[in-house]
């Protein structure tokens, strides 16, 4: 516990502000001493006093994201190439417990928990304003259209929000902690001016906002977690992660319903506020740097002033070294948009996108189905997102297990696992996406009972998270070094077509009527199944011609 106290923003200032004296880095106790192989060693006599003080140091290894095998689990950190003639500040050795790698379960499982808890705060911010919908319309004499644009608005701006933040925590003088920190702080304070607007135009510009400082978790929430566990163990974590982003948007509504039937469209506002209030004081004193190439060029700087040998660095340093700063926010910046060329990567975000879109779209179709139809209360008309709230806990727990009794099993057996394996369970759940859309959409009407309707929306989400679960596992093996920036511009197309389909959703179903509606959502999701399977089959052979992938 006092370690990850001292590698939060609180302990690292107290940290800093008495030089180490109050919760110290090994490197800062009195009985710390310089590993032997980062010491100088001496060269014959005919050397100057500059060459004799040089020496050419390998780190001990590194475990950070850009040195895994995608075809293969690692053992232990394997050496790393000094990048230069400077010496090269690593991991210790293979224990090295300020490596992410080789934290306790307890302290990992920690962070995992506080990252879910973050993604989830953000992701309940987009559907619980909902709820506020309806008096919104009234107290400023708005469109439904308009008033919904505070939810695509938001949702949209938290997909373009990880284009530009999401790839700076993947430079080593910030990393991921300081980005998690400072946006969240900035997104806290946004809902103070939202809950006090006092025109509809001061309240969208808000949400957008809002939306945009939200946004580094929802993306490279999964590049944090994978900095903490071998891929093989990978999907365990990030199902839990998937699991808790999805629930946000299935708790909102429900958290709000109630409140703003009560008490009117601030109090789910409210709520929001109240929560991420307590996530940020919770970060702030416990969230830890997950980022490797961060807490070693941290440990670099350290180990420089106690010894005063200005050529110690860290493989980060070095390589950063030789870029200006301008160049690296460039390429930073810009790398996301060059990975979505990728055809892998453009494929599985456009896949990925259509189900998000039409999972967003259900915030638009459930007050259709279940007040229009049903004559539900505004409180209980979200009541049936509860039934697609259990079949995601059970969709996690099942995969669990099929990543315990299939995937580790096969890396047992075989001592390899080939990234388009994790794309098995996205083949087997493709189906559930159009079978659920035509349940819900031919059973929604006075003559069948609630209940119909609401058992199809709830198998829409297994085909949904097991897709996303295994597209998030397969594109970080297949571009590991880049899993923040691939991860955000999935978030951009996610964000996208799950803003602007709430805005249509409501004339959608009544052009088309419920049904019909589905079923064209439904056609469209099948069409996408040929390239699952082409990806499946032949995705090595794609990636072989990727400068981007690794092998």
């Amino acid at each position: 516990m006092s370690d990850i106290f001292r590698d939060s923003t609180v302990g690292a200032l107290i940290n800093y502000a008495t030089n180490g004296r109050l919760f110290p880095f090994p490197d800062q106790r009195p009985e710390w001493q310089l590993p032997a192989n980062l010491r100088p060693k001496s060269h014959s006599r005919d050397s100057d006093v500059k060459n004799r003080d040089k020496v050419a140091v390998e780190s001990a290894g590194s475990n950070t994201p850009t040195s895994r095998n995608s075809g293969e689990l690692e053992k232990g950190p394997a050496p790393t190439e000094p990048v230069s003639d400077k010496p090269v500040v690593g991991w210790y050795d293979e224990n090295d417990q300020e490596n992410p790698m080789n934290w306790s379960l307890f302290k990992r499982c920690a962070v995992v928990a506080m990252t879910c808890l973050l993604t989830t705060s953000i992701y309940l911010g987009s559907a619980i304003y909902t709820a506020s919908i309806p008096d919104i319309m009234e107290v400023f004499n708005c469109s439904q259209t308009t008033a919904t644009a505070g939810l695509s608005l938001y949702v949209i701006a938290y997909g373009i929000g990880p284009m530009f933040l999401s790839p700076i925590s993947e430079i080593p003088s910030v990393g991921r902690r300081e980005i998690y920190i400072v946006t969240l702080i900035i997104y806290t304070a946004l809902q103070v001016p939202t809950l006090y607007a006092n025109n509809i135009h001061t309240l969208l510009a808000m949400r957008f906002f809002a939306g945009f400082f939200g946004s580094p978790a929802l993306a490279s929430g999964g590049a944090t977690i994978q900095d903490m566990f071998h891929f093989i163990k990978l999907p365990n974590a990030m199902i839990l992660w998937s699991v808790t982003a999805l629930c946000g948007p299935l708790v909102g509504p429900i958290m709000g319903g109630y409140a703003a039937a009560v008490k009117g469209w601030k109090w789910p506002l409210y709520e929001l506020l109240w929560l991420v209030g307590f996530t940020l004081i919770l970060l702030i004193f416990w969230y830890p740097e997950t980022n490797a190439e961060t807490i070693l060029l941290r440990r670099a700087r350290r180990i420089r002033a106690r010894t005063g040998n200005q050529e110690l660095y860290s493989e980060g340093e070095v390589r950063q070294s030789h870029l200006k700063s301008s160049q690296v926010l460039y390429e930073s910046l810009l790398r996301p948009f060059q990975l979505m060329t990728e055809p892998v990567v453009l494929y599985l975000n456009l896949y990925i996108s259509l189900g998000y879109a039409i999972f967003y779209l259900w915030f638009e179709a459930f007050p259709v189905v279940y007040i229009d139809i049903y004559h539900f209360s505004l409180g209980a008309s979200a009541l049936p997102f509860l039934g697609l709230l259990v079949t995601a806990i059970l969709t996690g727990i099942c995969y669990l297990i099929y990543n315990k009794k299939v995937i580790e099993a096969t890396f047992l057996r075989t001592g390899a696992i080939i990234p388009e394996s994790r794309l098995t369970i996205a083949l087997f759940a493709a189906p559930f996406g159009p079978v659920a859309l035509f349940i819900f959409g031919w059973t929604a009407r006075e003559s069948i009972h609630w209940m119909a309707p609401t058992i199809g929306a709830a198998l829409f989400l297994p085909g949904l998270l097991l897709i996303f679960q295994g597209a998030v596992v397969y594109l970080p093996m297949s571009y590991p070094r880049y899993a923040a920036s691939i991860l955000a511009g999935n978030g951009l197309f996610r964000a996208v077509l799950g803003g602007a389909f709430p805005l249509f959703g409501r004339e959608l179903y009544t052009s088309l009527g419920v049904g019909g509606g589905c079923s064209l959502l439904a056609g469209i999701t099948i069409a996408f199944w040929p390239g699952l399977w082409y990806l499946w089959r032949y995705g090595a052979e794609i990636r072989a011609k990727s400068k981007y992938a690794n092998f």
